[in-house]
C-alpha cells in the first residue's frame, strides 16, 4: 500500500476531492434524515398516528434496529466485492421506502418503512465513509475525515431548517378517501429527495476505490483512475503522471489468475479470501482494540443520539410547560409525564387529541445547536495531529460528562439550548475520533468490517438508549439524565486504555 500512499501524495489534493467530499455531504444529509426526520415529525404526527411516549422512543430507535441487522454482514460484503455498489445501492434502496414512509397511513407502516431504511443505511454509510478515506493519502487523511464527520452537523442544520420551512405549514390532501396526506407526509416526500441524489451523484462521478481494485488484483484499473485523479487535482496532462509503470510488472501474473479465478467464479472465491482476510482482527491485538472502541461506541451512541433525536420532542415540551419562571428542565419534564398519566386515567372514547405541535423556537434552537457543532471539527481539525487523538477522545469525554450531569438543573431557555448544544457538539468529536481510530489501527483489508462492527455496537446503545429514555423518564427526570452522566464517565475511563498511536 506504500506504492498506492505516494501516487495519492503526488496527486494532491485538488478538485477531484472537493467534488468526493460535496457528493459524500448529499449521501449524510440522507444518512442523518433516517433518524432526524422522525426527530421532527413527532410532535406533528402524534395524534394522526396515535403515539405514546413509548411509542415515539421505538419510533426514534427503529431505524437502529434495522442497521444492526445489516451493518456487519454489509461491511464483510464491502470489503469482498467492492465500495460503490453498496453506496449506490444502499442510497436507491434509502430513497423507495423513505417514499413509501412518506405514504403511511398508520403507525405500523410508518415503523416498517423506517426499520428498511435503517437496513439499507447501514448497507452504504460504512461504505461510503471507507471510499472517502481510502481516496487520501496519509498526511490529509484524518483532516478529511473530520471534515467529513462535521457533515453531520451541517446535515443537521440544513434538516432543521428545511422542518421549519415545511412542517410549520399546515397541508392536507385527500385523495378520495385512500390516501389522506397531512404536513408530515409532503415533509417526508421532499426530504427523500436527498437519497436519490446521493445515489445518482455517486453512480455518475465517483469510481471504486483503487485500494480496494488492488486487494483484488485489478492493477490496471487501480492505474487509470489515479491518473484521471492526478489530472483532475493538478491540471496536468496524463504523460505528467509520475508513476506511469505502477503495478504493469504484476499485470502478466494477473492475467493468469484471471483465468483461475474465471473457474471458481466470483461468488464463492470472494466469500473464501474475505474469510481469510478477515482473520487478523480476531486476534491480538486487534480484537482487544475491537472490543474497546466497540464499548466504547455503544456508550458514545447512546448518550449523543437521546439528546438528538430528543431534542425536539423536549423542546416542544419546553415551549408549551414553560411558566416564565425560575423552573428547570426537570420539573418541566415531570410536569409533562404527570399530566400524561392523568390523561391516560381520566380518558375516554370521546376524547380528541389536540396536536402540540413545535414552534418557530424549537427550529430556530435546533439551527443554533447545528451550528455549534460545527465548531469543535474546526478546532479538532487543526489540533489533532499535533496533539493526538487518545488525548482529544479523554478531554471530550470530561467535558461531555460535566455538561450531560448539568442539563437537568438548566432553568431558562437559553441554558436547556446552550448544554444541549455543547453536549451534541461534543459527543460529535467523541464519535468522530473513535472511528478514527478505528481507520487507523486496522488494514484496509478488514477496514470496513471493524468500522461496521464498531457501528454495529453504536446502534444497539442507540437503540436501547432511545427506547429506555421514556421509560426512565416515567420514572424522574432525573434518572435519565444521571444514567446518561454514567455511560460518559465510562467512555472516559475506557479511552485511557486505548493505544495512542498505530504500532
Amino acid at each position: 500500500m506504500q506504492e498506492i500512499n505516494e501516487a495519492y501524495i503526488a496527486c494532491g489534493f485538488g478538485w477531484f476531492h472537493i467534488r468526493l467530499l460535496a457528493i459524500s455531504f448529499v449521501g449524510f444529509v440522507a444518512g442523518v434524515l433516517v433518524s432526524n426526520s422522525t426527530a421532527y415529525l413527532l410532535p406533528s404526527a402524534e395524534c394522526d398516528l396515535n403515539m405514546s411516549l413509548v411509542q415515539k422512543g421505538l419510533l426514534n430507535a427503529i431505524p437502529y434496529s434495522g442497521m444492526l441487522l445489516s451493518t456487519v454482514i454489509a461491511g464483510f460484503l464491502t470489503d469482498t466485492f467492492g465500495r460503490k455498489t453498496f453506496v449506490t445501492l444502499g442510497f436507491g434502496g434509502m430513497f423507495i421506502f423513505m417514499f413509501i414512509s412518506a405514504s403511511s397511513q398508520t403507525y405500523e407502516v410508518l415503523i416498517t418503512a423506517k426499520f428498511f431504511e435503517g437496513i439499507l443505511f447501514a448497507t452504504s454509510f460504512s461504505a461510503a465513509v471507507t471510499l472517502t478515506t481510502e481516496y487520501c493519502h496519509n498526511r490529509i487523511r484524518d483532516q478529511v475525515f473530520l471534515c467529513q464527520s462535521s457533515f453531520a452537523a451541517i446535515a443537521q442544520i440544513i434538516i432543521a431548517a428545511m422542518s421549519f420551512a415545511i412542517l410549520m405549514n399546515d397541508w392536507k390532501f385527500n385523495l378520495g378517501g385512500f390516501l389522506e396526506l397531512n404536513t408530515w407526509n409532503f415533509y417526508l416526500y421532499l426530504m427523500s429527495l436527498w437519497s436519490v441524489s446521493a445515489c445518482l451523484l455517486y453512480t455518475i462521478f465517483i469510481p471504486e476505490s483503487p485500494k480496494y481494485l488492488i486487494t483484488q488484483k485489478k492493477f490496471n484499473e487501480a492505474r487509470n483512475i489515479l491518473i484521471k485523479m492526478y489530472t483532475m487535482n493538478t491540471g496536468k496532462p496524463e504523460n505528467t503522471f509520475p508513476y506511469p509503470n505502477l503495478w504493469k510488472d504484476k499485470l502478466p501474473q494477473q492475467v493468469e489468475e484471471a483465468s483461475k479465478e474465471n473457474l471458481c467464479k466470483a461468488f464463492k472465491h470472494q466469500i473464501v479470501v474475505g474469510l481469510r482476510n478477515v482473520k487478523p482482527m480476531f486476534r491480538r491485538p486487534l480484537v482487544l482494540y475491537l472490543l474497546m472502541i466497540s464499548f466504547s461506541q455503544f456508550l458514545i451512541m447512546g448518550v449523543y443520539n437521546v439528546l438528538r433525536l430528543w431534542y425536539p420532542q423536549l423542546s416542544t415540551i419546553v415551549e408549551h410547560y414553560s411558566t416564565g419562571t425560575n423552573s428547570n428542565l426537570c420539573s418541566m419534564l415531570d410536569a409533562y409525564t404527570a399530566d400524561l398519566k392523568t390523561a391516560v386515567t381520566n380518558s375516554s372514547s370521546s376524547d380528541v387529541c389536540v396536536v402540540t405541535p413545535s414552534g418557530a423556537e424549537t427550529y430556530i434552537n435546533s439551527m443554533i445547536i447545528g451550528c455549534v457543532c460545527l465548531l469543535p471539527y474546526f478546532v479538532s481539525g487543526v489540533i489533532v495531529n499535533r496533539v493526538g487523538k487518545k488525548p482529544l477522545l479523554i478531554a471530550a469525554g470530561v467535558i461531555t460528562t460535566a455538561i450531560t450531569l448539568s442539563v437537568q438543573w438548566a432553568n431558562s431557555k437559553a441554558a436547556i439550548v446552550s448544554l444541549f448544544a455543547i453536549d451534541t457538539a461534543v459527543g460529535q468529536v467523541l464519535l468522530s475520533l473513535n472511528q478514527a481510530l478505528t481507520v487507523e489501527l486496522f488494514p484496509t483489508t478488514t477496514r470496513t468490517l471493524a468500522i461496521s462492527m464498531i457501528m454495529v455496537a453504536g446502534r444497539i446503545g442507540t437503540l436501547t438508549a432511545n427506547v429506555a429514555f421514556p421509560v426512565l423518564l416515567d420514572m424522574g427526570c432525573g434518572v435519565p439524565f444521571f444514567t446518561l452522566t454514567g455511560m460518559v464517565m465510562c467512555v472516559t475511563a475506557i479511552s485511557l486504555f486505548l493505544p495512542s498511536a498505530k504500532k
